[in-house]
């Protein structure tokens, strides 16, 4: 294969991308900085249509093209037409980011399976929707492509009230080895990345102590930034990891780094 020079590794114009959960949070960011990279962006929401409207103007002010399609990512037939809409509108569909999740508490013993099911669905059944189908469509394109899936440092580190999102976390780092493992052939890689706790509006208001335990721990002493987490998702879909596949990239300023006793 042809290996770009370094100052082109980043560089995805003439790329399509798509960012699940793109109209708020992480996912806002996400988006925005694959545009800065040059990538026309698609972006589904579920009920943030103003801030996925706003995302979508921000992307066009840097000339890219963008668009932002309503979808329950939970939904089989609305994932097909999120994907079907974004080749329909953008051309084609090179990069896939699943970032759509919730975050909810609830114990154990408390828990409803209502709950569990919303956690479940929301966070896991929309990546292996998303994978399926848009593995699919990056196989009838017949040029490869990139998956990169969010997770969370609460993967393999427990927490009280966090039991459903744990197992839906765990569950996609595993979702996304074994698809690396049967997409390679296709020249198409799947990856993930699994943030620490990342800076959103009024955080430290709502949870002062939490952000406080969280600066004394990591060994970076601050919190983590959109754009963190989108440098390591623009890393993991270039051509700069071009042979790493099946991996999970932790992006935590070192927390899980901490000793146990």
């Amino acid at each position: 294969m042809t290996v770009p020079s370094p100052d082109r590794l980043l560089d995805f114009s003439g790329k399509v991308v798509l960012v699940t959960g793109g109209g708020r949070g992480i996912g806002a960011g996400l988006a925005l900085r694959f545009a800065e990279a040059g990538a026309d962006v698609a972006l589904s929401f579920f009920s943030s249509e103003a801030g996925a409207n706003q995302v979508v103007q921000s992307i066009q002010a840097l000339d890219r093209n963008a668009v932002a399609v309503q979808a329950d990512v939970r939904s089989r037939a609305d994932v097909e037409r999120l994907v079907e809409k974004t080749v329909e509108e953008l051309g084609a569909l090179d990069v896939l980011i699943n970032n759509a999740g919730i975050y909810p508490l609830a114990s154990v013993l408390e828990m409803t399976d209502e709950q569990w099911d919303d956690v479940l669905d929301t966070n896991l059944r929309s990546v292996y929707l998303g994978t399926q189908v848009a593995a699919s469509q990056m196989i009838r394109q017949g040029s490869g492509g990139a998956i990169v899936n969010i997770a969370s440092i609460e993967a393999e580190n427990p927490a009280s009230l966090h039991s459903h999102y744990h197992a839906s976390k765990a569950g996609v780092v595993m979702h996304t080895k074994a698809a690396a493992r049967e997409l390679g052939k296709h020249d198409i890689r799947v990856n993930v990345v699994s943030p620490g706790l990342i800076w959103a509006e009024d955080l430290e208001v709502n949870w002062p102590d939490g952000v406080s335990r969280y600066l004394t721990a990591a060994p970076l002493r601050r919190l983590g930034l959109p754009d963190d987490v989108g440098d390591a998702c623009l890393f993991l879909a270039s051509a700069a990891a071009r042979w790493i596949t099946g991996a999970n990239l932790v992006v935590d300023g070192g927390v899980l780094t901490s000793t146990a006793y």
